[in-house]
């Protein structure tokens, strides 16, 4: 759109070029060359005087919209950076010195933000709340009360984003830098910190130079608060000069302008106006002696006079005879541009030839800007929609807005149905040669760009979106009575071919059925998710399919939990016995992974053991919160989709720490008594065994078998010899036919003693669990 309606008045036909030239043609043709000389002399003064002042506010004016630009780039880039998870909350009481991966990672961005940008001096991050650090940009903490009350003033400043001027010196005061803060962690309405970009003075005092393109002069920026003031030549706010111009233009009461202003035997012109900050509004002001400005023109204007003598009279003759045929095509682009018909009235002083320069370049601008800026957000903007929509963030709009939101980004809606393939790749833990743990992004990235060049392929419409976890999402647009089942099947059969040839990895995919609302792509994408943790964990490529009855109904082997596997490994970790651990783990996994295991039922499984397993760290007397650093371990285990991976995690985070613990509460002597004793007590539990004989057998005295036994188990010797036989107990009843009576008796009690035992530790009685067991 242009700015205004930059027109001229014409008369006739004809615009004031022609006519402008004309008269020049006719006057000189007529009068004496000396009257030639000084009209010549006059006109052309004037004109480039003109010129120039109109040259110099254009100039001022677009020198301030790029100035206008580069802060707004400024804030742009500090408000991105502030959404970036990297400043989450997770930085409120992090240790700082214990994670130094993050605190490295974080300075390594802030110089990358401080580089970023030539004005910038300092990127800096202050973390308040428990924390208290400064990162300027590298790691510091503060202790000094005056420097945390210099950085916990930014964190109450009245806006999310603003600008100020402050003083970071405590002994300096009045030495105060331009400012740009951003609370953190962005949009949050309680922010612990802020991210601040320092300016440097000479630069932004070099920046405002360009305001003013001649040695003398002054420009400068200003809050109309008052708040903030930056000057190019290093003035003062309160100083004459600068309370006279403000003065002037408090008079003027206009958004921008220009205007002549003497000020003590000089003139000065002036260019005023606003530029839009965050929250807040700038005032720029530029004033430049009009004595550099005008001093080419006495040079140009006296050139004028003496070419003009030589050439005058064959100008006029030539101009005459060429001006009609050749100024036809100039007014009809100048009517074209000033956006009018012929005959209408235009209202500015510049010529046919200014109009078309300034107005071509305006639009071509502009063109360049706006397809710059679509196909820069266009792909975000779409992929964001995409993400929103399967994840049911859209239920409240109809389906009548969804249509028209998606031909918005240029897609094909009407007549058409709608499908989602999810696609999970699998066996990045066999590629430890190529990918390490925490690669899971490039992985996912370098499928995806393999996706989308076999989509566009095989689709007529499609859409792939990166989750970056190894798993990524199709949205198909299928024309109504058409299948997409073949065109599907020609992909991943591509597909898997290319992952397994390049990546080495194995691919799941999940189809969904087409339906005809788009309303209905999130619960189809949830389904085609949770038919992927279906697939066998035998890692094969899989195609499941919906429409096949994946979730419906099908016959699934129930899952065989190996109870015996568990219970050693549980032993094995009690005792202490580290390599005997880790071969029952590789064996409880290999056993719930058999043939037609699912990805699914390993992973319940394998959750069900942690569960376990914390529970006895607990009864050892662990703290599982303080030996696994309060990490969620359900919610790490529950992200893993690969058995491999599983066990590796499993053995990392959950075995090695508590074997560690255990290493450290007791030596091998003790070690070797103790598991003596409980070998001891596996082999007798079923006759009449009290801590007196166990002790004898072994070799040493009851206390300090007792105090020894607590110590390792983290139970004493009688509730040990209990929850043994209760456990045999409980096995016999789930896997055989027995008399309570007889299994009582197995075990070593009494009929009635163990009902109530039995009922008091799983509170339930023997006959209850037992048909409880069959119904599983």
């Amino acid at each position: 759109m242009l700015h205004g309606k930059k027109i001229w008045r014409m008369r006739s036909g004809k615009g004031r070029f022609f006519r402008k030239s004309l008269i020049m043609i006719f006057i000189v043709s007529g009068i004496p060359g000396l009257i030639i000389g000084a009209l010549i002399y006059w006109m052309a003064g004037g004109r480039v005087e003109s010129e120039l002042l109109q040259l110099h506010y254009q100039q001022i004016e677009q020198r301030s919209e790029q100035m206008d630009d580069q802060l707004s780039n400024l804030e742009l880039l500090l408000s991105h950076w502030a959404f970036d998870n990297k400043f989450d909350y997770s930085l409120n009481g992090l240790d700082f010195v214990r994670d130094f991966k993050r605190t490295d990672d974080i300075t390594k961005t802030l110089i990358a933000m401080q580089g970023s940008n030539a004005l910038v001096k300092k990127a800096e991050l202050f973390v308040g709340g428990e924390s208290k650090v400064l990162f300027n940009p590298e790691y510091t903490p503060l202790q000094n009360q005056q420097d945390l009350s210099i950085y916990n003033k930014l964190i109450h400043g009245r806006n999310l984003t603003y600008w100020t001027q402050w003083a970071f010196d405590p002994a300096h005061p009045d030495d105060k830098d331009l400012t740009l803060i951003h609370h953190i962690p962005g949009g949050s309405p309680n922010p612990y910190g802020v991210l601040v970009f320092r300016f440097d003075k000479e630069k932004i005092a070099s920046l405002l130079q360009t305001m003013t393109p001649y040695y003398e002069g002054e420009a400068f920026l200003q809050k109309k608060s008052g708040e903030l003031f930056v000057s190019a030549n290093g003035s003062a706010s309160n100083s004459d000069f600068v309370l006279a111009l403000h003065e002037k233009i408090d008079r003027l009461d206009k958004e921008k302008g220009s205007f002549f202003f003497d000020w003590k035997g000089s003139t000065y012109t002036v260019s005023f106006g606003n530029l839009s900050r965050i929250s807040d509004e700038w005032l720029y002001v530029s004033a430049s002696p009009i004595t550099s400005i005008m001093s080419p023109v006495m040079f140009i204007s006296k050139l004028i006079i003496t070419v003009s003598l030589i050439a005058l009279l064959l100008a006029a003759l030539l101009s005459w005879l060429a001006s009609h045929r050749i100024y036809s095509p100039v007014k009809r682009l100048g009517l074209m541009l000033g956006g009018h018909g012929g005959g209408t009235d235009w209202t500015r002083e510049d010529d046919e030839f200014t109009l078309i320069e300034q107005q071509y370049q305006h639009l071509h601008k502009e063109r360049l800007e706006l397809n710059s800026k679509l196909a820069e957000q266009l792909p975000h903007v779409k992929e964001s929609f995409l993400h929103q929509l399967l994840q049911g963030y859209m239920y409240a709009y109809s389906e009548e807005d969804l249509l028209r939101r998606m031909e918005q980004f240029k897609w094909e809606v009407r007549s058409h149905r709608f499908a989602v393939l999810f696609v999970q790749l699998n066996g990045i833990a066999n590629m430890d040669e190529t990918f390490r743990s925490g690669d899971e992004g490039l992985v996912t990235f370098a499928a995806v760009n393999m996706m989308k060049e076999l989509a566009s392929k095989h689709f007529e419409q499609s859409d792939i979106l990166n989750f970056h976890d190894l798993t990524a999402g199709i949205v198909l647009l299928v024309p109504d009575g058409r299948s997409h089942k073949e065109a599907v099947e020609a992909f991943s059969e591509e597909l898997t071919t290319s992952v397994n040839r390049i990546l080495r990895m194995r691919v799941t995919l999940a189809v969904s059925r087409q339906t005809a609302h788009i309303s209905d792509l999130p619960n189809e994408f949830e389904r085609v998710k949770q038919a992927v943790s279906y697939r066998n964990c035998d890692n094969a490529n899989q195609i499941m399919d919906i429409e096949q009855g994946v979730l419906d109904g099908e016959a699934w082997a129930e899952p065989q939990y190996p109870f015996t596997l568990e219970r050693e490994l549980i032993q094995a970790l009690r005792t202490g016995k580290e390599e005997e651990a880790s071969e029952l783990l590789g064996a409880f996994v290999g056993a719930l992974t058999c043939a037609g295991a699912k990805e699914i039922d390993v992973q319940q499984g394998m959750l069900h053991l942690l569960g376990n397993i914390q529970h006895v760290i607990m009864v050892s007397g662990v703290n599982p919160n303080r030996l696994f650093k309060g990490a969620n371990l359900y919610e790490q285990l529950s992200q893993i989709r690969e058995p491999r991976r599983m066990l590796a995690w499993f053995k990392d985070k959950v075995l090695a720490p508590y074997q560690k613990e255990l290493s450290c509460r007791s030596n091998s002597e003790v070690k070797r008594l103790i598991e003596g004793a409980m070998i001891y007590l596996q082999q007798n539990y079923r006759q009449d065994i009290s801590l007196d004989n166990c002790a004898e057998h072994i070799g040493t005295n009851p206390f300090y078998l007792s105090k020894s036994f607590k110590v390792v188990t983290g139970k004493n010797f009688i509730d040990y010899l209990t929850e043994l036989r209760i456990e045999k107990a409980k096995e016999l009843l789930r896997d055989s036919e027995m008399k309570i009576n007889d299994v009582a008796e197995q075990v070593g009690y009494q009929h009635s003693y163990f009902n109530r035992i039995f009922k008091k530790l799983e509170g339930m009685t023997p006959t209850s669990y037992r048909e409880q067991s069959q119904h599983l």
